[in-house]
C-alpha cells in the first residue's frame, strides 16, 4: 500500500470525471432526496452534517461555514454560497485543514459548503460497467446537496464553485454542462481535458487500489462517455461563467511537499515526453490540459484567466491560487463584474 503522502498526490491528481454520460439533471436542483442524519457542531462556525444518500448508497459527508448572523436566521434568509469541492481523497475537511478558509475575513458573510465524497468518486455517476447505480456522485451533488442545504440551511442562488485537482475538474464539468448553475468557477492543478490523457487516468486509479474502469468505462470502448465528460468539450457552456485557471507546470517550485512524489506505474509514457526539470508528472499534465482549455475558452471571448506557475501536485499551492481567484468568485457572489 502506497504511504498516506503518496495516496493523497495520486488520488487527488487522478481526479478526473465530472458529468456521466446521462442525461443532464437541470440547473436549479429539485426537493432533496436525502436526509440528515446527524448534525456536528465543530467549532463557533464549523457544522459537519452527516447525510442518509440515495445516490451514494450510504452516508455522505458534509461541512458548512457560517456567515455571520447564521444562527439567528429565519426561514428565509439566504446567503450566498461557496461550494468548495473536494479531491480525489474525498475529504472535505482539507478546506479548513490545510486550506484553513474560515481565517479569510472576505468569507464572513458567505456561506461555505464544502461536501465529502467517495474515495476516488470523480463527482460523476459511476458507469460501474454498463450497470450504472452507486456511487452517483453528480446526482448526490445536485439533488442531494444542493437541494438540502438551499432548503434547510440558508443556502442562496446565488453560487460560485471552485475545486483543486479533482474537484476543480468537478466545479468546471456542472458550470460547463449546466451553465448558470454557477456564476464563477475556479480550478487548481486539475486534469481539465482527460480524455486527452486517459493512461494517466486509469494508471493512477489503480496505484491506489480503485477499478477505474468502473468510474468511468474503457476509453477506446466507452470513448463517447469519456468524452461527454470532458470540460473542455463543454466548452462553450462556459462562455459567460468567469473562469480562474491555475496549474503548476511540474517543475520544483516553492510551495512544493516535502516528500518526492511517487512514480505511478503505467505513466512511464508521460515521464518519458516530459522535460528533465520535470519532478510532477502528475501535475505537467494537468498544465498541459489547463493551457488547452484556457486557449479554449479564449478562442471563445470567455472570461478567464489563466495562471500557470512551477510547482508540483503535493504542494499547497491550492491554498495561494483560492486566494487569487476569491475576488472572481465574491464578484460573482455580490452581482457585481468580475475584477
Amino acid at each position: 500500500m502506497p504511504d498516506t503522502h503518496a495516496r493523497r498526490t495520486v488520488l487527488t491528481g487522478a481526479a478526473l470525471l465530472t458529468a456521466g454520460g446521462t442525461s443532464l439533471l437541470g440547473a436549479a436542483p429539485a426537493r432533496a432526496a436525502g436526509r440528515v442524519l446527524a448534525e456536528r457542531r465543530v467549532d463557533e462556525r464549523l457544522i459537519e452534517l452527516t447525510l442518509d444518500s440515495p445516490a451514494l448508497g450510504g452516508p455522505g459527508r458534509v461541512a458548512l461555514l457560517t456567515p455571520r448572523g447564521w444562527e439567528r436566521r429565519e426561514p428565509g434568509d439566504r446567503w450566498p454560497t461557496l461550494y468548495l469541492l473536494a479531491g480525489g481523497d474525498g475529504d472535505h475537511t482539507t478546506w479548513t485543514t490545510m486550506f484553513r478558509v474560515q481565517e479569510l475575513a472576505e468569507l464572513l458573510d458567505v456561506l461555505v459548503v464544502m461536501p465529502g465524497i467517495p474515495l476516488f468518486g470523480f463527482w460523476t455517476d459511476w458507469w460501474n460497467h454498463g450497470r450504472q447505480g452507486p456511487p452517483r456522485v453528480r446526482t448526490y451533488f445536485l439533488r442531494e446537496v444542493v437541494p438540502l442545504v438551499e432548503r434547510d440551511y440558508g443556502a442562496g442562488t446565488r453560487r460560485a464553485a471552485a475545486g483543486e485537482s479533482q474537484g476543480g475538474f468537478g466545479a468546471l464539468g456542472f458550470t460547463a454542462r449546466i451553465p448558470g448553475l454557477f456564476g464563477a468557477v475556479a480550478a487548481f492543478g486539475a486534469p481539465v481535458h482527460p480524455v486527452r490523457h486517459p493512461e494517466m487516468w486509469l494508471a493512477g486509479a489503480k496505484f491506489v487500489g480503485v477499478d477505474g474502469y468502473a468510474v468511468f468505462g474503457d476509453p477506446w470502448e466507452q470513448w463517447k462517455v469519456w468524452l461527454d465528460w470532458d470540460p473542455f468539450h463543454h466548452a462553450e457552456g462556459l462562455r459567460r461563467t468567469p473562469v480562474y485557471l491555475a496549474s503548476g507546470d511540474g517543475t520544483p517550485g516553492p510551495l512544493d511537499g516535502a516528500e518526492p512524489e511517487p512514480h505511478i506505474p503505467g505513466t512511464e509514457k508521460w515521464v518519458a515526453l516530459a522535460g528533465d526539470d520535470v519532478v510532477s508528472v502528475t501535475e505537467a499534465v494537468c498544465a498541459e490540459e489547463t493551457r488547452m482549455l484556457s486557449a479554449r475558452l479564449r478562442s471563445l471571448k470567455a472570461p478567464v484567466t489563466t495562471h500557470i506557475y512551477p510547482g508540483t501536485h503535493t504542494g499547497t499551492y491550492g491554498y495561494r491560487e483560492l486566494r487569487h481567484a476569491l475576488p472572481m468568485l465574491l464578484a460573482a457572489l455580490r452581482g457585481r463584474p468580475s475584477p
